[in-house]
Formats: C-alpha cells, structure tokens, sequence
C-alpha cells in the first residue's frame, strides 16, 4: 500500500508550526539552527526552531575524515574551547606520500601548496564536534527530533515550499500498516532549510523540480571509506596527518589517502576514490583493503586493532558545481549544495558557514514578516564572504586531477603554490559521474587479494562494526525504477557494477533455478551513503529514507 494511500486512509496527518524548520542534524543544519537562536537572543525576539535528524541520535549518520579547520566555528562560538568543544588535537605534522607498489616518496614541506598544510587546524570526530553542536543548540531551545527522517516536501498552492513531511512508522514490506503504524507529521515553516549532506533526497528532488542546477556544472562525487583504529602507543603520534596519492590506484584514476592520529591511541585511515571512475570492475572499498597493505601504512597500523568502519559519499565538484542555493520557501546548506574544498579535503567548516549566511537571511525575513519567498540574502553574502574566496582559488582542482595524477598534481601544485589560486583561467566539468563506466567488454578485471582478517578485511565483517540495523519488515529503501535494468543492462554491459561500488555488500547478483541472474538487495547492510544512487550507470537505483533510527551508529566517526 504506498505512502500516500496511507495517508488518504489515515489521514489527515497531524501538523506543527514553526518559523524555521531545519532537514538535517549535521554541522550544516545545527549551526543554522544556533545561529536563529543567538539573533534571536540579540533581538529578543522569540523564533521557534526544529531540526529532523534521521539517525538515532545526533552524531549517528555522521562520517568525516577528518581534519578541521576552526575559522567557521571561532565565528559561531568565540569561546568555543571554554565551551568543551571537542577539537583537542592540534596538527603537529604534516606528510604528504606519492605511493608505488612497495615504495612512497616523501614531498618536502616547503613543496605543499597551502591547502595541504594544517597548521592551526585539529585532528577530529566529526560526529563528536556534531554531537557537541546539537548540546549547544538544544541549550538555546531548538527542538531537535532525532529518528524522524524528512521524508516529502510540502508546497503551498503557489509552488513555494510550506515545509515538510515525516516518514510513516510502522509500515511492512508489502506497504500494509503494521501493529505499530503511524502517520507521518506535517512539519510547516515560514522557510524550510535543507541540510541533508551529501546527495540528499529532497534536496535532489528540489534541484530538479527549480532547475537549481541549470548555470552550474554536473556534481562530481568521491567514495569516502574509512576506518578507525587503536595503534601500538609506540607507533601513536597525536597530530601526525598524512595523505597519500598514487598506488594502489593506477594513474587515470582519480583518489587518495588520509591518516590522522587522534588522541587516546587511535588513528582514523581512510581512502577517498573518485566516482567518475572508467573501469566497471574497480572496487573503491577493495582498493582501500588493498591501500592498508603499503608498507608506510601498515607500519602503522599492524598490531592495532580495528574498532569501527564506516563509508560516505563526498561532494567533489567545488564552486563550479555549485546549484542556485535559494528557492521559493526555502535554501540548500553545506554539502547537500556541494560547498566542500576537495583540495582542502575538509568541508565541515564550509557547512557550518554556510548555515550561518543561510540563517542570517532567513532571520531577518522572519523578523521583517516575510515568508516563502527567495533568500537572495544567502547568495548574496556567500558570494562577498571568505569561503567563496576559497572555493574560488580551488575552483579547478576536481578538473586538473581528472585528467590523471601527474598532469593534475603539476597543474595543481603551479595554480595552489606559485601561482595561489590567482589563475585567469576556468575548467569544467562536464560529465555526470554515472556516464563514465565503459563497457566491462572494454576494461581488464582488477585480482583482489583475500583479507586476512588483520589488516584487511571483508564487507560483511566491516559493516557489523558500523552498527548498521534496519528493521526487518520494513520496505526497502533502496528502490528500483525499473526491475528489470540491473540484469539486462547492468550485468550485462558493467558485469553488475553495483555489486563492487557499494561498500556494504548490499548489491548481490544470484543465480535462480533456471540458471539466469537476479539481482538481491541486502537493504539491512546499507550504510547510507549514497554511492549507489549516483555511480548506477542508468540512474535506475533511488535511495528514499528508511524508517526513522534506521542505519549506522558511529561512535567516533
């Protein structure tokens, strides 16, 4: 039974609201939120805040690196290291590695561009910082409803966005109502901000139904996976970063590593491939597998003990690729809009700019008795703000290095160091990351070795330690426009391609009794991050939220 006959049998559904509703629980969507809390402090004006978050909790769903810049965070909180904030690992060094097969050479220091130096910045958990935001903003009265996923967007008779709808709970596989069943709610704005990371859903639906990307360039999109480890003490360096590019990614391919020692013992390794990726056969969460077995990276690690694992598409495309971030109701924060620096690799401290422009305009809508229209406000200050600077100097880095490692890193390296991003020339992307895989017919099948249970390790066991739990009556969330693509076209042609991009094992193609192929979806392995919706090359896989809670867990990711 689909969602919107639920809703004609048991509805009307209920409704609140509010002035701001927020879509997200990340630093994006949290720092918007503070944000309207501290302006309307100022003013004393009363302003009535919510937040959906579709983990369990804050922090749950959040998967970064990561290294953090703390410019975006000293403006929302000055006295953020008074507050606890946790960034308590300053960088102490940085390394940056050109891996072969057996052997990695060293750039010097004086060498790296400025977006690979972090001096000033701290090694963190980004879903610890996150966890700390929602503390902060709860303090300030947001409502914060954790486990109620954003699941369709409302429109008032004129087009503009009036707010959103919550997921139904309770509903079985076939769609039928459940001992438990209940109706979504109605969650209704003067403007309704979306804040959802990375590929977001509604925010997909949104770029499409405004043609908010019809002047930018396609998105480019990266496969973040990542692990966290607890080290030998003898081998722990607090604030050591290093990143690595080469092997095992062969040179056309665009990607890398990242190492970040924490505090208490533990080191956060994690390898970033680039979705516009040729050869249907690769496998980014083999390739990182694979990556940990380097003699300069498994010095770190071996005798360590692996603790938790997670994977997360990242926004790559940079400036160029950036959508109109303002409709009729409502705006797009952080990475649902793409605002992270890929040269940078760091994209917290864009998010939690960027929800303090979005929430400075919407403020002073509210205040002025506006309601539904366009922010231009938002645009308007990014564009005079010092992360448009940035993302301005760094505008042709995701271009340069895919054309290949050496070209990119030399033109790279003459654009960010000699030249420091002061270019009179522009790149573009032009190519949906999807329309790149060849033909399997057309590429050479990648050997990958078997785990050995201590360094490397398989997909299933990996996802047991991301505390990944779907219910199991639920519907799937991983949905199929069409059945019948993943066998006639996908194996076909890519030899199944979704079976190896995901690092979940969530995509399985089986052979029925008749000895033709089926493709299985694992739904309850999905760690939702959204590699599938953007890498299937027909575009015919859908990701649509799960009932609420749904997911991973990340303790300290």
């Amino acid at each position: 039974m689909p969602s919107d006959t639920l809703v004609d049998q048991y509805g009307p559904r209920d409704s609140m609201e509010y002035d701001i509703v927020i879509v997200g629980g990340g630093p994006a969507g949290l720092s918007a939120a503070i944000r309207f809390k501290q302006l309307a402090a100022d003013s004393g004006t009363e302003i009535g805040v919510c937040v959906l978050e579709k983990g369990s909790e804050i922090g749950a769903h959040i998967l970064s690196g990561a290294v953090m810049d703390p410019r975006a965070l000293t403006e929302l909180f000055p006295d953020w290291k008074e507050r606890g904030a946790p960034l308590t690992v300053e960088v102490t060094e940085d390394r940056f590695l050109f891996l072969s097969e057996k052997g990695a050479v060293a750039t010097p220091n004086w060498a790296l561009p400025g977006n690979f130096k972090n001096h000033g910045n701290y090694v963190i958990s980004l879903g610890n910082v996150t966890r700390w935001l929602g503390q902060q903003a709860e303090a300030l009265g947001v409502e914060i409803f954790p486990g109620f996923p954003a699941a369709e967007i409302l429109y008032n008779d004129d087009g503009s966005v009036k707010g959103v709808a919550t997921a139904n709970m309770g509903v079985s596989k076939d769609g039928e109502p459940l001992e438990n069943f209940q109706l979504g709610m109605e969650l209704h704005a003067k403007y309704t901000l979306f804040a959802e990371g990375c590929r977001g859903h509604l925010g997909r639906q949104l770029i499409s139904k405004f043609k908010l990307d019809a002047n930018a360039d396609p998105q480019a999109y990266g496969i973040g996976i990542k692990e966290l480890w607890e080290v030998d003490p003898a081998k722990h360096k607090p604030g050591l970063v290093v990143h690595t590019a080469g092997w095992p990614l062969k040179s056309d391919t665009y990607g890398g590593s990242f190492l970040y020692h924490m505090d208490s013992n533990q080191v956060v390794v994690g390898f970033v491939v680039g979705l516009g990726y040729t050869n249907p056969y690769l496998s980014p969460f083999e390739e990182f597998q694979r990556y940990k077995t380097h003699p300069s990276i498994r010095a770190f690690l071996e005798g360590g003990k692996r603790v938790s694992y997670g994977a997360r598409a990242i926004t790559a495309g940079g400036l160029l690729s950036l959508p109109k971030l303002v409709f009729p109701g409502g705006a797009l924060l952080g990475d649902e809009a793409g605002f992270l620096n890929a040269s940078r690799i760091k994209g917290s401290h864009a998010a939690i700019k960027t929800g303090m422009l979005a929430a400075e305009a919407a403020f002073d809508a509210v205040r002025t008795g506006r309601r539904a229209d366009e922010l231009s406000a938002y645009p308007d200050e990014f564009m005079q703000s010092w992360l448009y600077r940035e993302l301005y100097r760094a505008r042709n880095f995701k271009q340069w290095m895919a054309k290949g490692l050496y070209l990119g890193t030399l033109m790279v390296g003459l654009e960010q160091k000699v030249m420091r991003g002061n270019v009179p020339w522009t790149l573009h992307h032009k190519h949906a990351d999807h329309e790149m895989l060849k033909p399997a017919s057309q590429c050479e099948p990648i050997a990958y070795p078997k785990p050995d249970g201590k360094l490397t390790f398989d997909r299933l066991s990996s996802v047991f330690i991301s505390n990944t739990n779907h219910g199991e009556n639920q519907p799937s969330h991983l949905t199929l426009r069409d059945a019948s693509v993943p066998v006639n076209v996908n194996l076909r042609i890519y030899a199944g391609p979704e079976s190896r991009f995901c690092p979940a094992g969530v995509y399985e193609f089986v052979k029925n009794d008749d000895g033709s192929d089926r493709l299985v979806i694992n739904a309850q392995n999905c760690v939702h991050c959204k590699t599938c919706d953007i890498k299937d090359p027909t575009q015919n896989i859908v990701w649509v939220p799960p009932e609420g809670g749904g997911g991973p867990n990340y303790p300290n990711l």
